[in-house]
């Protein structure tokens, strides 16, 4: 081999491990990076996922005090329902006796022909005397 070829093979392996050098240090550096920006994230994750249970814990309370306030207005609709039966109740019973006593009245005198009937009652007791 000649001095000239051993030359350019020497420097061949010369920037060869150069260009390896630089590639290993180039790779250390992009973990390194890659590593510090996965840990920021995971601390920015952390974070936002912590304000989300806080937010959902929130919700949760909120959800359980409307549904007692629902099953407390379930409970006084059941009763104002109860009440109201028994009005319909009391009601039919009222349209009964008011029919009743409707159809009694035209059964009755009127005050027109009791005042005649007084008056000729009244002749009649004059007549008669």
């Amino acid at each position: 081999m000649s001095d000239d070829t051993k030359k350019i093979l020497d420097h061949f392996d010369q920037k060869t491990e150069e260009t390896k050098r630089h590639f290993d240090e180039k790779t250390e550096e992009t973990k390194r990076y890659v590593g510090q920006k996965t840990e920021e994230s995971k601390r920015h994750f952390d974070v936002v996922a912590e304000r989300m249970e806080d937010k959902i814990a929130i919700v949760a309370e909120q959800v359980a005090a409307n549904t007692e306030k629902l099953e407390e207005h379930g409970q006084k609709l059941d009763k104002i329902d109860a009440r109201l039966n028994r009005v319909e109740d009391t009601l039919e019973v009222i349209k009964l006796d008011l029919e009743f006593i409707k159809n009694d009245l035209k059964q009755k005198v009127g005050r027109d022909e009791f005042a005649v009937l007084e008056r000729r009652v009244a002749m009649l007791e004059a007549k008669s005397k």
